[in-house]
């Protein structure tokens, strides 16, 4: 019971638009983040939102990060 609580959560958290170089995306074509277990954050114009909630609204933007 105790080794339950010592895993961790976040494996990993990678960033995807760096200045150099940003990464857009628009709502139909947003990319699954390991089959669908992980989540990509995006600035979209409503916002900064999880991937989900942008595909649900219909709204694309930049891909900030991704997280598994």
């Amino acid at each position: 019971l105790g080794d339950v609580y010592k895993r961790q959560v976040i494996k990993e958290i990678k960033r995807v638009s760096k200045p150099g170089r940003r990464v857009y995306s628009r709502a139909i074509s947003i990319p699954k983040i390991k089959n669908g277990l992980g989540l990509a954050i995006l600035s979209t114009s409503k916002g900064v939102m999880s991937d989900s909630d942008a595909i649900k609204n219909n709204l694309g933007g930049e891909i900030i990060c991704r997280v598994f």
